[in-house]
């Protein structure tokens, strides 16, 4: 599970933004009965589900890009060579692309909480550090600062944790996290932060990428989910088979580079109807956009709360039914401890019957262009038997796109 996630000099966002997945202190009836939208560790009330709302180019995409980016430095890192320069851009004002970028997350792990953070620009990284609470006190894992020194003994500190430390510090290089490297090199707690962010905090629906497996052991409830769903599908059916393809190959004896046939794996998936249940239907060519997505969706979020998992979405209306995503939100809220983050511009889920005041954040960009991160349980005037979304479209809290005048445009064809 997630705590928290702090975030800073990524793209648009300039000065550190803070998401909370701690619940606030809220005592309303509607809070109360919203009592499953939370769960409890360690006295600790989280929150399942996050919902961020913000105009376009306000930055929620780019808090989304920026954890994305972020996490799968963690598991990709020790494959960086000297040449990497690092796929994210600084926020490009006041001197910001000089300065380095900051990633600090507080997590959950085999049931021990874990403070997590780096910085680093786009060719190197710059500082690290792991803590965490073994029995409710914070310890030291090890920290790095590449600015302290030029030798390895100067750069790192570490704790009594990870068997032969600086084995691993001798063979990370400015380009590679430490965690990823001690992962590589079979250290136990570095395995463990590695699994979390590889396999725990998932950054999107699945769509290739373990499909079958997760096809072949959650079928009935994906079924079921489906239909719930008003999906009028009623089977599906996977199986590989071999396709051939042009693939380029090149002779390094010859120098010379050929075009060549060669056979891939490719994932069939067939669907079949309420209506002609005996006809197959090809699911990349002949369903919708929106059933592909419903299919996608629905198969990763079964793996995410029958795991406890935590899953980052994008845009989590596109090509679905306001239902459709009401739906997901009640999936989760009802989960054991399973959490959801996700951008939306569905104002109909702005409804304090259904999120919390502490469910809801919103992005605006201050004058200076840069990406600002607040709840709605900052504005303390803003009571929870209000209506949400109503005040949202009016303004109250920002995050809007002014829109001049029909007018005012029309009078452009008219000069």
């Amino acid at each position: 599970m997630v705590l928290e996630i702090r975030i800073s000099n990524f793209f648009s966002i300039k000065d550190e933004i803070v998401l909370d997945l701690r619940a606030a202190n809220i005592n309303t009836q509607k809070a109360k009965r919203l009592k499953n939208n939370v769960f409890e560790f360690n006295k600790t009330k989280v929150l399942k589900t996050v919902a961020i709302y913000g105009a376009n180019a306000s930055g929620k995409s780019n808090i989304i890009n920026a954890i994305r980016f972020c996490n799968a430095m963690i598991f990709q890192s020790h494959l960086h060579n000297e040449n990497t320069i690092f796929n994210f851009k600084p926020f490009k004002f006041q001197g910001y692309k000089n300065k380095p970028s900051k990633y600090f997350i507080r997590f959950i792990s085999g049931g021990i909480e874990y403070e997590y953070a780096f910085s680093l620009t786009q060719n190197q990284i710059v500082t690290e550090s792991l803590f965490y609470y073994p029995q409710g006190r914070i310890k030291k894992i090890f920290i790095r600062d590449e600015r302290l020194g030029t030798t390895k003994k100067e750069k790192y500190s570490f704790g009594s944790v990870i068997r032969r430390p600086m084995d691993v510090a001798e063979n990370t290089s400015d380009k590679t996290l430490y965690i990823s490297r001690a992962s590589q090199m079979d250290r136990d707690i570095a395995k463990e932060i590695f699994n979390y962010f590889n396999t725990v905090f998932v950054l999107g629906y699945f769509h290739n990428r373990s499909v079958e497996f997760l096809f072949n052991n959650h079928k009935d409830l994906l079924l079921q989910a489906l239909k719930i769903a008003d999906s009028d599908i009623v089977d599906v059916k996977i199986k590989k088979e071999k396709r051939t393809g042009k693939n380029v190959s090149f002779d390094l004896t010859t120098n010379q580079a050929s075009i060549v046939d060669m056979e891939h794996e490719h994932l069939k998936i067939t669907t079949f109807h309420r209506s002609a249940p005996n006809t197959p239907f090809d699911f990349e060519t002949e369903e919708s956009d929106g059933t592909k997505k419903l299919f996608y969706a629905m198969l990763t979020i079964i793996d995410i709360i029958k795991n406890n998992k935590v899953l980052l979405v994008d845009e989590i209306g596109e090509s679905l039914h306001t239902s459709i995503v009401e739906y997901i939100l009640a999936l989760f809220n009802e989960s054991k401890n399973a959490q959801l983050i996700f951008t939306t511009h569905n104002t109909k889920l702005l409804d304090l019957n259904k999120l919390r005041k502490d469910q809801i954040y919103f992005t605006d960009k201050n004058s200076m262009g840069a990406t600002e991160l607040y709840s709605l349980y900052d504005f303390n005037d803003f009571r929870d038997t209000m209506d949400a979304e109503k005040a949202y479209l009016q303004g109250r809290f920002d995050a809007v796109p002014f829109i001049e005048p029909v007018e005012t445009f029309n009078e452009l064809f008219h000069e």
